[in-house]
């Protein structure tokens, strides 16, 4: 792979992705949308100095992305930092994901967004610019970032476990799948994330809800990763923001996708996706599904409505566990995913009802320690 995408263009590889990344999945857009891809070149083991970007901009950082908590690195210490960019843990739309160690010791994970990106320049402003005012136990931190020339790159804090994406879907010969009450304590972090960016002053809305955007540190705690596409939500008396529509199929929520029209609600249609991901185990869209059952949503709709069929939503990898609070956790999930923005549930209404799920009652502890194993 050479390090410069920039110099050839190449071909898109699919990818998934893998574990410790940080904003590494792919971006999609409807089908009138064309998006990104990164490229995928042979291995150079020499690395150029970085090209002056085109159309006459300054190479310094500052003056691309002003007042930016965490440190400006070069391009320079970040080929050292990642051993020449050796160890890649993911890839998606808008770059590749490497795993690094800092001259402090401190274990990173370093995005390089693909020169070929076609807004790969205003990805990079906003999610620095986002993470710099955001902090929060459930939001990925910010190390660093790098903008020389025409290389953009951001450096997080690694995360060990990967994506919740690594842990639903396809696992590896011996993995476990997650537990039930683990999972109900995953929707509850990410929750709390979701709920401290919309109540931000200004409100910020984060528009790529999804699995693969939800990393995992070594004790399971998520964290919401990948800001590229975060916005600022409504001021004053205005109920939407009028945007392109970007995201992921199978994430998006009904008023955004139709109209472009983005709530804060919109965020909260997405929340009941993932959802139903951590209950069913099943991909919001699954593109290889060759029985009419590519949507997950459509799939369940039926299911949502009748409580007696509650359990047939649940993963078949625990399907034989005790999953208490399932009705409420299905419930919750189908308020969230109403077809009306107005009428879904505050994220701080979520948190609370979410909470209690997450603790298991004193005679199941036994059975949810190994509610993961068959």
């Amino acid at each position: 792979m050479k390090l410069f995408r920039c110099f050839s263009p190449s071909k898109k590889k699919d990818k998934r992705n893998a574990a410790g990344g940080a904003g590494t999945s792919t971006e999609e857009s409807p089908p009138t949308d064309a998006s990104a891809s990164p490229t995928d070149d042979n291995a150079s083991s020499i690395i150029p100095p970085p090209e002056n970007s085109v159309e006459g901009s300054s190479p310094q950082g500052p003056d691309i992305v002003p007042n930016v908590a965490g440190k400006e690195f070069t391009f320079q210490e970040l080929a050292v930092v990642t051993d020449n960019f050796r160890d890649i843990l993911g890839e998606g739309g808008f770059g590749k994901v490497y795993k690094g160690i800092t001259d402090t010791g401190q274990v990173v994970a370093v995005k390089q967004l693909s020169f070929e990106a076609r807004q790969g320049t205003k990805e990079f402003v906003a999610e620095v610019t986002m993470l710099s005012n955001l902090h929060h136990e459930n939001l990925v931190k910010l190390v660093g970032y790098c903008a020389e020339g025409d290389q953009r790159l951001i450096v997080y804090e690694y995360m060990p476990q990967g994506s919740l994406e690594d842990h639903l879907f396809d696992l590896k010969q011996g993995q476990q799948p997650l537990d039930w009450f683990t999972r109900m304590r995953i929707a509850h972090g990410v929750a709390k994330g979701l709920e401290y960016l919309h109540n931000s002053n200004p409100s910020v809305i984060f528009r790529d809800m999804k699995s693969a955007n939800i990393l995992l540190d070594g004790n399971l705690n998520p964290k919401l990763s990948d800001f590229g596409l975060a916005k600022h939500g409504p001021e004053g008396d205005k109920t939407h923001v009028s945007t392109q529509v970007m995201g992921t199929h199978g994430y998006f929520a009904p008023e955004y996708y139709r109209t472009g029209h983005l709530k804060v609600k919109s965020d909260v249609y997405s929340f009941g996706v993932v959802l139903l991901e951590l209950i069913s185990g099943r991909r919001a869209y699954d593109f290889f599904n060759l029985n009419n059952e590519r949507n997950l949503v459509d799939w369940a709709r039926p299911m949502l409505r009748d409580k007696r069929r509650h359990p047939q939503l649940v993963d078949p990898l625990i399907k034989d566990a005790f999953c208490p609070g399932l009705s409420q956790a299905v419930s919750l999930a189908t308020t969230c995913l109403q077809e009306e923005a107005d009428v879904r549930p505050k994220m701080n209404n979520v948190v609370m009802f979410l909470r209690p799920l997450t603790v298991p009652p004193k005679s199941a502890a036994k059975g949810a320690s190994t509610s993961g194993s068959k």
